[in-house]
């Protein structure tokens, strides 16, 4: 891999010179002029222009000339502190119907590990919602690649999840015994389109369910659009970020694992590391372990009929093929991490065991995982891969620098948890460009390597402004239930502008201040300008 950084001391990242990030600074005449014309728009077309209208203008100059000459904190956004998660119920949602009074009940039956399901079940509540049913408590996959025979309630508090719905959505853990018997036939069993959007739900679902008076839906992951109203995005991040609680038990030890990384160190970096046999398989990537590494991994994909033959140079080309363990180690000493950082590292069976994690070991020899932390405690746990995937989940979001290293269903769900709780740091590897980096490391020294990484992770460090509008999940950016704060200490306050909603006859003012070198604008109903 070329040559190393100096593993007993840290890499400093140079500072952007003061008069280089003056000159990227955008210009006050140019924002303020924008700002009027929205305003504008916003008097003679009765368009309230929202945060998503105005990020467009003002990541143009924000986002790419100011933030890309500054040094970023490798440990937190500068910027975090503007916004905070933002999910209440409007008044206009009305309260959920009771069980005699909905269209029938709704079984769910979920698909995949944990994460997976866990957006199936969030999406569950959802589609509930919009078909006015009652949701059963939905069924846990048991015959998927994990085997898991864990069921709702071995992994969520199931009377937790159903008591901080119930003004949303009625839950039920089963369908009464007395309506079982008075149905003609059994549930009638349908498979959801991906990414429905609800008029299928509408349409096609509804219909069948008020005949049968119960129906499930299979397979059901990612059945639903990212595409819905704003009380529904809200009442997605209800789900997922408060009604779905772990258990005690799984709950308590991994608050242990972070109490003992915390009494090691104030901070630490919990690494996703996702270099499991099944995931390199599914990836059909190739990673230089010759004709057994290509026979084994070929048979592990076999297990799913559905994949296409893949090209591994084309897939690891187009940024498709996880990092390796080492890859991941010097990206992370490039960004700025010093050799004795605490590194806690979320996984199952590493592909090539110890020595393929020994390379990170190296570069940081302060190395945990759960096994190493929890000893026996970890032992009721081992025989259900998702109770450990929920522990690692735990660790994971308690760190203070999470890294993903791949776009799969943990980092998604993880990834929009620490945006929603403060835009804590999390790191999205380039992988497309890190590997053009990586084949070159041998031509170049660690600081012009370092700089490069450093340049082609920016957009992708958990900044507020990182959201690309049309391109990205709403599991992984719930821009919905994310809000600005106007800070204390505003100064240059710059434009005021009155408007009026008429659908709902509330008045906003459009605010914009200069707040050090972030410019912040936000619509508040008047009367509603406090803030958490």
């Amino acid at each position: 891999m070329g040559r190393k950084p100096d593993t007993a001391k840290p890499h400093s990242s140079g500072a952007a010179s003061p008069r280089a990030v003056r000159r990227a600074q955008p210009s006050p005449v140019f924002l303020g002029t924008a700002l009027f014309v929205l305003g504008f728009v916003s008097l003679f077309t009765g368009h309230i222009v929202t945060d998503a209208d105005w990020s467009r203008i003002r990541g143009r100059w924000q986002s790419k000339q100011v933030r890309n000459y500054e040094p970023i904190n490798i440990w937190k956004s500068r910027y975090s502190n503007l916004y905070y998660g933002c999910s209440g119920r409007s008044t206009n949602f009305r309260s959920a119907l009771p069980e005699k009074n909905s269209t029938g009940y709704l079984l769910i039956a979920t698909s995949g590990g944990l994460n997976q399901q866990r957006i199936g079940i969030t999406d569950a509540v959802i589609v509930a919602r919009i078909l006015n049913a009652t949701l059963v408590v939905p069924e846990l996959d048991h015959h998927s690649f994990w085997k898991d025979e864990s069921d709702f309630s071995d992994i969520f508090d199931v009377d937790w999840f159903m008591f901080y719905l119930s003004k949303d959505v009625t839950i039920v853990r089963r369908i009464p015994y007395e309506v079982m018997m008075s149905m003609d036939k059994l549930p009638w069993t349908m498979r959801a389109p991906r990414k429905s959007m609800p008029d299928f739900y509408t349409d096609e679902v509804l219909p069948i369910l008020m005949r049968r008076r119960a129906l499930q839906l299979t397979k059901f992951d990612y059945r639903l659009t990212n595409e819905l109203d704003e009380e529904l995005q809200k009442l997605r991040c209800r789900v997922n970020f408060h009604a779905l609680r772990f258990t005690n038990s799984i709950q308590t030890l991994g608050e242990k694992l972070v109490q003992k990384l915390r009494v090691m160190t104030s901070q630490y970096v919990a690494v996703h590391l996702r270099f499991e046999p099944d995931m390199l398989a599914f990836s059909g990537c190739y990673y230089g372990g010759g004709e057994k590494e290509r026979k084994e991994l070929a048979e592990i994909r076999k297990r799913w009929d559905t994949l296409p033959e893949l090209s591994a140079e084309d897939e690891r080309s187009r940024g498709k093929c996880p990092l390796t363990p080492e890859e991941i180690g010097l990206m992370l000493r490039a960004l700025g991490f010093s050799n004795d950082t605490y590194l806690y590292v979320a996984s199952g069976e590493i592909y090539g065991g110890e020595e393929t994690l020994q390379p990170l070991r190296d570069l940081f020899p302060n190395f945990y995982s759960k096994e190493m932390l929890a000893g026996d405690d970890l032992k009721p746990f081992l025989p259900f891969s998702s109770r450990l995937a929920a522990i690692d989940f735990i660790v994971c979001d308690g760190s203070d620098v999470f890294v993903a290293n791949n776009n799969g269903n943990m980092a998604k769900i993880l990834a929009g948890r620490r945006r929603y709780m403060g835009h804590k740091r999390t790191i999205r590897p380039n992988a497309k460009k890190l590997n053009l980096l990586f084949q070159r490391r041998n031509q170049m020294g660690w600081d012009i390597f370092s700089r490069k990484v450093k340049k082609v992770q920016r957009g992708l460090m958990g900044e507020p402004d990182d959201f690309r509008p049309g391109k990205d999940d709403f599991h992984e950016f719930p821009s919905s239930c994310i809000c600005q704060r106007i800070p204390g200490g505003i100064k240059d306050f710059t434009f005021l502008h009155g408007a009026v909603d008429e659908a709902v006859e509330v008045h906003y003012l459009l605010t914009s201040t200069v707040y050090g070198d972030v410019f912040i604008t936000s619509y508040l109903p008047v009367g509603q300008q406090e803030y958490p």
